[in-house]
């Protein structure tokens, strides 16, 4: 296992937890932090057509995404292009500090310890750069 530094920050996304994902819109934003930017067709023929779902079934994914504000999107020529509205890291990130009840759980001792023992039990090189990235938190203040 290995500690990422995050391309988007947490504070970059919402303060409420993050929307529930269907299946699909799970596999629709991963297509999305793959490639970067696509449309519905692209799309369709990554993640659609393998799963004998119609092309507008993957349009209303991505508009989902977007209303649930995971992805941006522009117009090209007649098309709209969608693009994660946030990374891969700072995603799974705020996934799982949703787990843990939230920030205001963070603040509770025995979740930090159980984190830092979690973390402990990889090796001493996820400590140090555990470690490393407080060290840059705290230096950002």
């Amino acid at each position: 296992m290995t500690l990422g530094v995050c391309h988007v920050t947490l504070r970059a996304l919402p303060k409420k937890p993050l929307p529930v994902l269907g299946d699909l819109e799970r596999a629709v934003l991963d297509h999305l932090w793959s490639e970067g930017e696509s449309d519905v067709p692209s799309t369709h023929a990554t993640v659609g057509r393998d799963r004998g779902i119609s092309s507008n079934t993957v349009g209303s994914a991505l508009e989902r995404l977007h209303r649930k504000g995971l992805t941006t999107r522009r117009k090209v020529s007649h098309r709209y292009r969608y693009r994660a509205a946030v990374d891969r890291d700072a995603f799974h990130s705020r996934r799982m500090l949703d787990a843990v009840g939230g920030v205001d759980q963070l603040r509770d001792a025995g979740v930090l310890a159980a984190f830092v023992d979690a973390v402990g039990d990889v090796d001493e090189a996820t400590l140090d750069t555990l470690s490393a990235l407080i060290e840059a938190r705290r230096g950002r203040q």
